[in-house]
């Protein structure tokens, strides 16, 4: 059909019917932006873009100026020419969800990207998940085994809460939530890689993850070499997953890698619709959308399901102050921070029990409990705040009861925070590892005390008695 006999049948066409054909066309494209003109389409529309006579990108509506749009094509556009033709998508930006999921790798779109044909999904929703009201929230109250012994010990992590996984490059991100991908005890897994190199997609699939874990899996991919637009959707979509799967009464776990690469997706778009950047280069939409995408997750109504999240954070050159890391520490309910050094010391997981801290323990372990996570604790932190006096030997023994206790505590401790990456260690385990911890420091304290308390006595000096009148 021609442009004068398409024109003349819109032309016919009753206002309003949904037959009509309404085309508009590209003026300008700047980095990864497209500016088009003769639609009127709203914010976070879909529109199609006809690249050549066999291909058509879609883009979404991410700004717009006066009769102006800005389009962020969702896949790469190569041979793309001025005054290309757009048109708004007829299709509805629904999503796949459901038990037909499991067991496969997905991109940003709910296209498969493994070789077992199409989804067997039964239904489709809208990719954004609706808001739960905060005094509908269940509480958290019960705790969920990650099979990981440090962080069922010492962090402890409830149902429904968001956790954050910080690290620089290297030091065993992805190798740590590939163990809790395996061991925990929870009923639904949903992955989400987001802007990791192409090449770990697989690593993490097939190393990490494991046949027996994809099996009640969900992996969302995105890799870096992907638009920003897909990535920020990937994000969106391993997060509406778990949604669905909540409301379903399961008990989903959530891990993102990374949370970052998810703002600098956003950056990117923001910057290449002219938003001015404000704090490191960031705009202000970037803060804006992350307690968005975070707060969705958590638990549910009372009596419904929960996801339980974990989201990685890189720290770029190792600082914890970068703006990224310091906005979600602020919106999750806690962190893990993982450590270079111990890293390079071969002590993984190289968790840094002093950096890090579960906000809901207090709500989720009884007393006791919590006394010896506490106690334990306090004794690794004696130790590291003196290890350079010990390490040089200008420490005295017997100077402080306390830094005496940590010495002799230290290899057991440190024995107990590292764990093979094929072990899993349950929460009843690991809770009675750590009992015999403390009850072992309590007795090596007991013995110093009655060591010190005879040498005080032999020391004492003899008074001589006088003789009585």
């Amino acid at each position: 059909m021609t442009l004068i006999e398409r024109l003349t049948q819109d032309l016919n066409t009753p206002l309003g019917s949904p037959e009509i054909h309404v085309e508009g066309r590209v003026t300008r494209m700047i980095g990864l932006t497209l500016e088009a003109v003769g639609l009127r389409v709203a914010l976070g529309e879909y529109c199609r873009v006809q690249i050549s006579a066999r291909q058509i990108a879609d883009a979404e509506v991410v700004g717009f100026s006066g009769d102006r749009i800005y389009l962020m094509p969702l896949v790469t556009i190569e041979g793309l020419e001025p005054g290309a033709r757009v048109w708004p998508s007829k299709e509805a930006a629904a999503v796949p969800v459901g038990m037909g999921l499991l067991g496969r790798v997905i991109d940003g779109i709910g296209r498969p990207l493994d070789a077992k044909g199409e989804l067997a999904v039964d239904r489709w929703v809208d990719l954004a998940g609706k808001m739960i009201n905060p005094l509908r929230r269940a509480p958290i109250k019960e705790t969920l085994d990650v099979g990981v012994r440090a962080i069922n010990g010492l962090l402890s992590v409830g149902r429904g809460q968001r956790m954050g996984l910080f690290a620089g490059s290297g030091v065993g991100k992805s190798v740590l939530l590939g163990m809790m991908t395996r061991f925990t005890e929870a009923e639904v897994i949903v992955v989400g890689l987001i802007g990791e190199r192409g090449r770990e997609v697989r690593e993490f699939i097939e190393q990490s993850l494991g046949e027996a874990g994809l099996a009640r899996s969900v992996v969302v991919a995105a890799p870096a070499d992907e638009s920003p637009l897909m990535r920020l959707r990937a994000s969106q979509l391993a997060t509406r997953i778990a949604e669905d799967f909540r409301d379903q009464g399961k008990n989903v776990l959530l891990l993102m890698d990374s949370l970052t690469r998810y703002a600098q997706a956003q950056r990117e778009i923001a910057l290449a619709v002219g938003e001015p950047p404000a704090t490191r280069g960031y705009p202000p939409s970037v803060f804006a959308k992350l307690p968005k995408l975070v707060e969705r997750a958590g638990n549910g109504d009372e009596g419904g399901g929960s996801i339980t999240a974990f989201y990685t954070v890189l720290t770029e050159g190792d600082d914890q102050q970068d703006p990224v890391a310091d906005s979600a520490r602020a919106i999750l309910d806690g962190h893990i921070v993982l450590s270079r050094d111990l890293a390079e010391q071969g002590h993984y997981p190289a968790i840094d029990l002093e950096a890090s801290i579960s906000r809901a323990m207090p709500q989720i372990l009884p007393a006791d409990r919590l006394e010896m996570a506490m106690q334990l604790r306090r004794l690794w932190s004696r130790y590291e705040q003196n290890a350079d006096l010990i390490s040089v030997g200008a420490y005295n023994p017997g100077s402080d009861p306390a830094i005496d206790l940590s010495i002799k505590m230290r290899e057991p401790i440190a024995a107990y925070l590292q764990q093979s990456m094929i072990d899993a260690k349950p929460m009843a385990s690991s809770v009675q590892e750590l009992a015999m911890l403390i009850d072992g420091a309590r007795q090596i304290q007991a013995k110093a005390e009655a060591e010190a308390k005879a040498r005080q006595q032999v020391q004492r000096p003899q008074i001589p008695q006088g003789r009585g009148g």
